[in-house]
């Protein structure tokens, strides 16, 4: 078997979080898909693992290993927020956001209703965006997977290096 390098494994980290970036900011602002707040907050683990992968990958041995096993723990992080994601989008739970719910507006008149509209346009966070149409899967459903298959393969690997390193 093929033991990869702690160096290897920290480039793979910094590029899956850049892969991950690139398919939200590609969705966002050239297919024109509105995020939600939760989606917004979602992205920050992979900026995260971008910048542990690109540190891990010039520090010595030993002190890169700890990064990456924390990038282990900030890859769990991301997938416990997709799964929370899932469940409001399927409506297993309420969001713990209120910037994820549409806006209410009660009475008053056109003026008052005007002023109380955000500034920003906002997706509630319960209504699924599909990438692929043909394809019943929401991109917090693929989240979901992609950040599961981040955390069985980052500490997959990382403890295969912990056991050929001994």
């Amino acid at each position: 078997m093929i033991v990869p390098s702690t160096r290897t494994i920290a480039w793979a980290t910094a590029l899956a979080g850049a892969l991950a970036m690139a398919i939200a900011l590609t969705a966002e602002h050239w297919l024109g898909f509105a995020p939600c707040m939760l989606c917004l907050w979602e992205r920050w683990p992979y900026r995260v693992l971008i910048v542990l992968g690109l540190v891990a990958a010039m520090l010595p041995h030993g002190v890169a290993r700890a990064v990456l096993w924390f990038a282990v723990l900030v890859t769990i992080y991301e997938t416990g927020l997709a799964v929370l994601h899932l469940g409001v989008e399927q409506h297993l739970w309420r969001s713990p956001l209120p910037e994820c719910y549409a806006p209410q507006f009660s009475g008053g008149n056109i003026a008052e209703m005007l002023k109380s509209m955000p500034s920003r346009a906002v997706k509630p966070c319960d209504s699924p965006t599909f990438l692929l149409s043909f394809l019943p899967v929401s991109m917090v459903a693929m989240n979901v997977l992609y950040a599961l298959a981040c955390v069985l393969a980052l500490a997959g690997a990382m403890w295969c290096t912990r056991r050929h390193s001994t």
